[in-house]
């Protein structure tokens, strides 16, 4: 007995189109979506705050046990330029801070072997947001909304003045 090659059944011939359109439509679609890992973003609780591409401030955010108490800033400044320069860190209702960064330098705020970032009071209350402007030593200025927590998680209580 001879067998004949059967054809392809309806609901299979189906799945076998249907098959490249699928893989035609989700390459499509994905050529069009960014690539979110190109994005800088702050990776934790704090905000970043750009004075210019080279130079910025990551992940700020500020410590503080209640409304009109001292405030710890965390986060980082970093200076990606070929030049020396200070940035004046200015929450609202406080004095400001002045961090100097040397060229290609990355400095840590409040850690071990950091700069000792503190701020006599903070009119804010943990939870809330406190107007923050940065301003270079070369002229940028931004004005940024920065997180204010206070010491309840266990990895900002060692942080609280």
């Amino acid at each position: 007995m001879t067998s004949t090659p059967s054809r392809l059944t309806t609901p299979r011939r189906s799945l076998v189109l249907a098959i490249p359109a699928i893989v035609a439509g989700v390459l499509a679609v994905s050529a069009c979506s960014p690539i979110t890992t190109d994005i800088a973003y702050s990776p934790s609780d704090g905000v970043r705050i750009n004075l210019t591409d080279e130079v910025r401030g990551l992940n700020l955010l500020i410590i503080s046990a209640a409304e009109g108490e001292p405030g710890t800033l965390l986060g980082g400044m970093a200076n990606d330029s070929d030049e020396p320069v200070e940035i004046t860190v200015a929450p609202e209702g406080t004095d400001p801070i002045d961090v100097p960064l040397e060229a290609g330098e990355t400095v840590y705020l409040s850690v071990d072997n950091g700069f000792e970032a503190q701020f006599g009071n903070i009119d804010v209350a943990p939870g809330g947001t406190i107007s923050v402007t940065l301003t270079s030593s070369t002229g940028e200025t931004q004005t940024a909304e920065v997180p204010v927590l206070n010491g309840l998680l266990p990895e900002y209580e060692d942080y609280l003045p």
